[in-house]
């Protein structure tokens, strides 16, 4: 049987590392470490690595007509017993240097910019918008990926052209909106708003644009149940917001503009931060992440 030991680590990034498998695979493996405003916290979240995995699997699946993904397994032999549930047997792509953000609602960097210039990388918005406002439709924000410990930067439309050229550039934007629409559509009918999200995608060896990384997971997107949206105050989330809320009050003691390390998260955020990584998964895909695969000893 297989070990992850006998898979050289290729990248580690704040949730996930790559592990090349062979010329044309590597595996990606999450785990239950959290990040927050640039740090990887040390407190981690029981079952989140296996809720990003299965929560992952089930969006690409339903986003095969709209765009190719990079997964080729998530049950497999050469998957380790170790990681697994908790890792992808992926494709290996060529990444591309953009994160790739879809916004149907007002909150966080976007409304930061738009209280600013009144637009959001450069998309200009109507007038009198406030903290969870919904658009009048879903806007392209794309951001630069920035390495560990840095911030992503948003950035204009016409960044992206000088980064990956003009075709390029309208196709992963036009691609974001595609994709950006039927998870909205698919998220509502379960009770759930996607205010926004990011993804990733790479270009294979024939120049096909792919999907990549995660997809729609809570670490990457904002999910707000719908019976309890009101526009005008931060919404209740199924993702690490709770998290980020926390840390900013005055219970942690966290001081974010200092150099200092986030505290340990208390058992109770630790608690209540699973519950809701769960509930994201169950309530988005109406399944129990309970019959999700295990992690075992090798």
């Amino acid at each position: 049987m297989v070990a992850l030991s006998e898979y050289p680590q290729v990248h580690a990034g704040k949730v996930r590392t790559l592990h090349a498998v062979d010329d044309e695979h590597l595996l990606m493996v999450a785990s239950d470490r959290i990040s927050a405003y640039d740090h990887v916290l040390p407190t981690p979240i029981p079952d989140k690595a296996r809720v990003l995995t299965a929560m992952s699997v089930f969006w690409f699946e339903l986003l095969a007509d709209l765009v190719p993904n990079h997964v080729v397994a998530y049950d497999d032999p050469r998957i380790p017993a170790e990681v697994r549930g908790t890792a992808l047997l992926v494709r290996r792509l060529d990444m591309l240097p953009v994160e790739c953000v879809a916004r149907g609602y007002l909150t966080g960097s976007g409304l930061l910019d738009y209280r600013r210039t009144g637009a959001v990388c450069g998309v200009a918005l109507q007038s009198g918008l406030v903290e969870a406002s919904a658009l009048q439709e879903p806007i392209f924000t794309p951001a630069t990926k920035a390495q560990l410990g840095e911030h992503d930067e948003n950035v204009s439309f016409e960044a992206v052209v000088a980064t990956v050229g003009r075709q390029r550039a309208e196709e992963l934007r036009d691609t974001t909106l595609r994709v950006y629409e039927r998870a909205t559509q698919h998220a509502r009918r379960r009770g759930v708003l996607l205010a926004d999200t990011k993804f990733e995608f790479g270009v294979d060896e024939a120049g096909t644009l792919v999907l990549g990384d995660e997809v729609l997971t809570p670490d990457s997107s904002r999910y707000w149940p719908a019976d309890e949206y009101a526009e005008g105050r931060v919404q209740a989330s199924f993702d690490k917001q709770y998290v980020r809320d926390w840390l900013t009050s005055p219970e942690s003691g966290w001081d974010r503009a200092s150099d200092a390390p986030p505290p340990a998260l208390p058992d109770k955020v630790v608690a209540a931060t699973r519950d809701r990584y769960v509930e994201a998964y169950e309530r988005i895909t109406g399944r129990s992440i309970d019959d999700w695969p295990t992690p075992t000893a090798g």
